[in-house]
């Protein structure tokens, strides 16, 4: 008798995964995952009506999926187990949450309110979506100042040499989170935390961000190490690994050096300011202003402490574009073409966050600008879900199998976000950046440490 053929066992075959997006904006974050040809973004809720409609407009125009749902509301006044009916899913059938609760009372930028501030709890609302709907993965984006904020500020002229209350010290808003993280139902989530800045990675632009990924399987990822840097500098070898050849940073030439028309939607500057900017060359800021001119144009600016380096901006082609802002018009940070005495285009400010060409954006000029500035550059998008969706192919290919152990602690790693690109002063000397030329006196050296990790303890 002949013996059987051995039955091969089934194999994990990978699949496109289910999200539900948060705080969708213009889609920014979800764009990167959907580029990565992994994801299928199934629902978004978003509270402004300028954004929805954006979504709604890309959405019937072909650039999003038709049965793509879009929620309008307020993220505390909605029940996220609608959002899973709607979807023919239970809890736990979600492969990712997404998303980046709105960030202003984290920033490094301005005054910090922390969780003071209402939106500060916005957190905790996609804390209660991360319970309700279980998700396997969850991919959360916010600023970097984050990583560093307290749950309570107590300004410094009030602290008179007394020690912090443990809800004072940086970073207790990230420890509660993922403190909260632990205690669950259908939890815990072990998360890891990354320090990034998009352009080591493609991006045309200088951006940081911190990225959370989390999952329910006792499982560690890694971000990638950058892919791009400075043209011909090698990084320098971790313990283990040689040195590595980057790929040259992208530059604001790259990302609109070919437009011939920069659109017609344009948050300009104003009269006064283009007859300060026009004096300015390309590639310096206010530092090349008399300085009669620089005390009457920049008030009382003019004697505060920093850089400064916005004031009166104007860019350089071949470096990549400082972070976008919400107004490319402001005096103090200021997006100016590097030959046109004009602020940067809202086609141009759409490529630099890589949108793609056909993408509409809806509602007033300042609302446009609001959803391309305050978006994920979506290439940071495409790397979170690349990393995410190589790991849930592992996962998957062993039946969803949690780790017996938990990670010891979650994890945040560093991975090069602080870059400085360029030189604007020093010693008394300004210095402007000349495109095409080889401008090394002001350049600063290379960065020394490419990946740090702390522990988060609680």
């Amino acid at each position: 008798m002949k013996n059987p053929e051995p039955v091969e066992k089934e194999t994990y075959k990978p699949k496109r995964y289910r999200v539900v997006s948060l705080f969708s904006g213009a889609m920014g974050l979800d764009l990167g995952l959907h580029k990565t040809g992994r994801f299928e973004v199934l629902a978004c809720l978003e509270k402004e009506r300028s954004f929805c409609d954006t979504i709604r407009a890309n959405r019937d125009r072909g650039n999003l999926p038709r049965s793509l749902k879009v929620y309008e509301g307020d993220i505390s006044q909605f029940d996220p187990l609608r959002i899973l009916e709607d979807c023919e899913l239970k809890p736990g059938e979600v492969d990712v949450l997404l998303g980046g609760p709105p960030c202003q009372s984290f920033s490094t930028a301005g005054r910090r309110g922390t969780v003071q501030d209402p939106r500060g709890t916005l957190l905790w609302e996609y804390l209660r979506f991360i319970e309700a709907v279980r998700p396997r993965f969850f991919i959360m984006e916010n600023v970097r100042g984050l990583l560093s904020a307290a749950l309570r500020h107590r300004p410094i002229a009030k602290r008179k040499g007394e020690p912090l209350e443990p809800d004072e010290v940086s970073g207790s808003v990230v420890r509660r989170f993922a403190d909260d993280l632990q205690k669950i139902a259908g939890g815990p989530y072990h998360m890891d935390c990354f320090e990034v800045n998009a352009v080591n990675y493609g991006a045309p632009q200088l951006r940081e961000r911190a990225i959370f990924i989390g999952n329910r399987f006792n499982t560690s990822v890694d971000f990638p190490d950058p892919t791009h840097g400075p043209h011909s500098v090698d990084m320098a070898p971790t313990l283990f690994e040689a040195p590595s050849q980057l790929k040259p940073w992208r530059t604001l030439r790259d990302a609109i050096g070919h437009f011939t028309d920069p659109g017609d939607i344009i948050m300009d500057f104003s009269p006064r300011k283009k007859n300060f900017l026009s004096l300015v060359p390309p590639g310096s800021n206010w530092r090349s202003l008399p300085e009669q001119l620089q005390r009457e144009s920049m008030g009382k600016a003019w004697a505060a402490k920093g850089g400064r380096s916005g004031w009166w901006r104007r860019l350089s082609f071949d470096l990549p574009c400082p972070t976008l802002v919400t107004m490319p018009n402001h005096a103090s940070t200021s997006l100016c073409h590097p030959t046109e005495v004009r602020a940067l285009s809202l086609r141009e400010y759409a490529a630099i966050q890589e949108f793609p060409s056909d993408w509409e954006f809806c509602g007033t000029t300042s609302q446009r600008y609001a959803q391309v500035g305050n978006a994920v550059p979506v290439r940071l998008g495409e790397v979170a879900g690349q990393v995410v969706a190589e790991e849930m192919d592992r996962l998957g290919a062993r039946g969803w199998k949690r780790s017996a152990r938990a990670p010891e602690h979650y994890r945040v790693i560093y991975v090069q976000s602080h870059v400085r690109t360029r030189m604007w002063f020093k010693r008394g000397e300004t210095f402007v950046w000349s495109d095409g030329e080889e401008n090394t006196h002001a350049t600063y050296e290379s960065p020394q440490t490419l990946r740090r990790i702390s522990e988060m303890r609680g």
